[in-house]
């Protein structure tokens, strides 16, 4: 019997991949849990039904949430990720030799758990002596840190469920208190084309609570639509700088990159000017 994974975006969008192998899955205390193989993607992690990572385009996404904000700071030494079980920011943040904390606030440990099992190629460096793992709400952690980041990601699922209360406006005025000076914040904001809604709402909460908000743009294959956003915030400028070669590899972040995800389609810049 074939197996198929389908997302029903809307009554009349949806998006079916062919499952080739079953991993891992269980109903953990907040959402269900799915390790999948498929033919097209290779291994996945699904919750609730939705792919939030795949072996084929996961470093896109990784890449550009983490790099982006990294390489627009002065100095980055401790970083806080909100989400992202799947280890793949932490993986990307890691590469920076400057950074001395990285703390991966995951409300749901068998996501950690089963990543580290089936998806090692992100998960693996949530072992490097530099990560601190705070199990548990993402916003009760922040509630409880002042001055203590110079960088926050927000790597969250979409804004239903236990994701929903990191697009308003009230957590970001706790993530502000916990930045240090000069510290900037960046969250995925999700489709720009099937939900403009929730991405106007992350860019509005962050307006109303920072003075330079840049959301950015990138084409995620496994994403509804392909395209997907990113918000970038600070109460300081946000100037990218690079050294004259990047000191790591990669595979889709580079400078050009970089400068060419702030130029927003006309769709965009208007539902970001609403």
């Amino acid at each position: 019997m074939e197996l198929w994974l389908r997302e029903q975006h809307t009554e009349g969008y949806s998006v079916s991949w062919k499952i080739k192998e079953i991993f891992y899955q269980k109903q953990t205390p907040y959402q269900h849990l799915a390790i999948v193989e498929f033919y097209d993607l290779g291994r996945a992690l699904v919750l609730d039904g939705i792919v939030q990572t795949t072996e084929k385009d996961e470093y896109i996404y990784h890449e550009m949430i983490a790099h982006v904000p990294m390489f627009s700071l002065r100095q980055v030494e401790t970083v806080l990720v909100i989400g992202g079980g799947d280890g793949g920011t932490v993986r990307e943040v890691l590469k920076h030799t400057g950074v001395k904390k990285v703390v991966l606030a995951e409300i749901d440990e068998d996501v950690i758990n089963a990543c580290r099992q089936y998806l090692p190629v992100t998960a693996a460096c949530l072992s490097d002596p530099r990560v601190e793992l705070a199990i548990g709400d993402g916003i009760k952690y922040v509630e409880q840190q002042q001055a203590a980041f110079d960088l926050i990601i927000v790597d969250s699922s979409d804004p239903i469920g236990p994701a929903e209360p990191l697009f308003g406006s009230k957590f970001y005025q706790l993530v502000k208190r916990a930045l240090k000076p000069g510290g900037a914040v960046v969250a995925q904001t999700e489709s720009p084309l099937f939900y403009p809604q929730a991405f106007q709402r992350a860019v509005q909460a962050m307006r109303e609570n920072f003075t330079y908000v840049k959301p950015y743009l990138t084409a995620i294959p496994s994403y509804v639509g392909g395209f997907w956003t990113f918000t970038m915030a600070s109460d300081s400028e946000l100037k990218p700088s690079w050294p004259e070669t990047l000191p790591f590899s990669n595979r889709y972040y580079t400078p050009e990159v970089h400068q060419a995800a702030f130029a927003l389609p006309p769709f965009v810049a208007e539902i970001v000017n609403k």
